[in-house]
Order: C-alpha cells, then structure tokens, then sequence
C-alpha cells in the first residue's frame, strides 16, 4: 500500500476552532469506518498533524488554545497537502507581513509538489506567497473588499463553494464558513477516491454545495466612495425600493441629469442604478422567503414586482436558485410541527 498522505493544518492565532478542528475530525475519519463500508482503505490515507510555527500551543481567535504536533522547523519532511483553516480578521483587517517564516515555508511545500488549501478566509495568508496572483480564488464573501484591496491581483469569485487553480490543480480554496465540506470531501476523493468521500460524507452529514454559494451573499451596497450625493440616492432607495419606479425619483431627488446621475452611480457603487435596485428587492424577497409563509406571488408583489414570471427568473439569476428552491433551502423550520413517521 502506498504510504500516508501528509497533510498539515495551519495553526496561527486568528484560526478558527471549529475549522481546524472540524478538518482534523475528518480526515481521521477513516477509522471509523473500517469494517463498516467495504469501499475505505483498510489503513489511513492520511497522516494529519497541526502545526504551529514555533510548535508550542496556539491561542486561537476564540480564545481557545490548540495543541500542536511540531513545528515548521521540525518537520521531517515537507507536507503533501496544507491547509489552512479559516482566520477571523480583527476590525482593522488582515496585517500582512505578519508571519514571514510561515509564508516561506508554504512558498518552499509548494516548490515541493504539495497541495496548498485554504477554507475560508484562511486564503489571507496563502495569498501572502504571491502564488495566487492572476489565479481564481474563492473565500467568504464578507471579507472580499478587504481581500481584495490587499491581494488585487487574484481573480475573486466568492460565490463559488470551491475553487481549483494553478497549472497543476495545486491552489484549492474554498468559500464561506461551512464551505470547507466540499474541500475537504474533494480532497478525498481526488486522493482516495469518490468512493470513500462519498463513506466519508454519510458517516459525517456532509453536504456538497452543488448550488454555489450565491444564495448565502447578503448583497451590502457601496457607500464608502465619496461622493455624497450618491449616498443619499443610496439611502432613499435603501428605504424605498419597493416604490413604482424608485430610480426615477432618485433621479429627480438628486437634481442631476439622467445620464449623469447613472455615470456617478455606476462609478461610486460598481451597479448600475436598475442593478442596485434589483439586489435590494431580492434581499427583501430572501428574508420574507425565509421568515412567512407568504406566496412566492405575494413575496413579489411586496418588493415591487406585478409580474412573478418575471420575479422568478430574476431570483434565480441573481442568487443562482428558484424561489421555491431557496424557501425549502433556508425557510426557518417550526420544530413543533416536525412528526416522526410512526409517532403517535
């Protein structure tokens, strides 16, 4: 049998918990099933440790400390997959320069042939290498402006649950928090087999995101651009898309002329003013999807629309799902009204 896949997880101090230690959980998994579901190895294909880059114990951004197998320097060999887990940013954002020794350890593990990962925002410190520059990446969408005006070189596509780049399939990054199930579950099966992901997915209740994540993007325009008459266009129709004809009356507000008023808006938010309001309407349409029971007919008439047909293939086009699929998707259940089969 061929020898254990080495895989190192990144512990640093923005590292969280739940990530770190989910992953581990995972790709230990395989003993448990041994015995159980033919399709396993009968021994593991991966060695897995944490490491740190002193060795000594990691406080993590939760305040929770995690214990480590060793450190950079004491490795013997070079890992055949790394992954780091995803970090939470501090209100001033991501400090590059942080971890020098830690970014030249992931530079020389990639020179070597090893798979460099990353769940989440855990893409921060990858992109510290430079190897990711011109390369398509995913991560949380929330932090994409600060990625972005870090790192503008790399091709950001936050609304992908996994991206594979590199001339060698070596960059792998997945996106938002539980996004790290498809990682993980791809690392698997591109290393084990999609047999033994797919044990690994029914022992632990993972789930692919087949849907991309653009159902779970909360669309937050730009305000953070100076020009102040602009603002205030945003803010009137922040509070009054739903309105017949909403840009037309921001237009008016604004005393600027049309062609005008759409050039500033376009360059203060990157949408245009029909785009900006569409995003609006379908975030209200996603909240009332999640929290009533309101027709899909009615939940559009509600944020401004006469004609569903229309609603609908908006919906879809925007968040990558149907209406319907995303109220069965995220509707918040009434566990009252959940019955065992059988129960009496």
């Amino acid at each position: 049998m061929a020898s254990p896949l080495h895989v190192s997880l990144v512990a640093i101090p923005e590292a969280s918990i739940s990530t770190l230690h989910g992953l581990y959980d995972v790709l230990n998994g395989f003993g448990i099933l041994r015995g159980v579901v033919d399709a396993v190895p009968d021994e593991p294909p991966f060695h897995v440790e944490i490491v740190s880059t002193d060795g000594g114990p990691v406080t993590l951004a939760s305040g929770l400390s995690t214990p480590v197998h060793r450190g950079l320097s004491s490795s013997k060999q070079l890992p055949d997959v790394v992954i780091v887990p995803s970090v939470v940013l501090a209100e001033d954002g991501w400090k590059v320069g942080r971890y020098p020794e830690l970014t030249a350890w992931l530079r020389t593990a990639h020179e070597q042939g090893a798979l460099l990962c990353s769940a989440c925002s855990g893409v921060f410190l990858l992109a510290e290498t430079g190897l990711f520059n011109r390369q398509a990446l995913t991560l949380h969408w929330m932090y994409a402006g600060e990625f972005g005006r870090l790192f503008p070189e790399a091709i950001l596509h936050p609304e992908q649950a996994l991206v594979v780049a590199g001339e060698r399939q070596q960059l792998i990054t997945s996106g938002a928090s539980m996004s790290w199930h498809d990682l993980v579950l791809y690392l698997i099966a591109r290393t084990v087999g999609r047999t033994s992901a797919q044990a690994i997915a029914n022992l632990f209740a993972l789930q692919w995101h087949r849907d991309g994540l653009g159902p779970y993007i909360v669309f937050n325009g730009r305000i953070e651009h100076g020009d102040a008459a602009i603002a205030a266009a945003q803010k009137w129709l922040n509070e009054n898309y739903a309105a017949a004809d909403p840009i037309a009356e921001a237009v008016r507000r604004s005393g600027m002329a049309a062609r005008t008023f759409m050039r500033r808006f376009n360059d203060a938010t990157k949408h245009t003013p029909l785009a900006y309001v569409q995003r609006l309407r379908i975030e209200d349409a996603k909240r009332r999807l999640e929290r009533t029971e309101e027709s899909i007919e009615n939940v559009a008439w509600q944020v401004g629309y006469e004609e569903a047909a229309f609603f609908r293939r908006l919906f879809k086009r925007i968040t990558g799902v149907t209406p319907g699929h995303y109220r069965r998707r995220f509707g918040i259940p009434n566990p009252s009204a959940t019955q065992l089969k059988g129960a009496r």
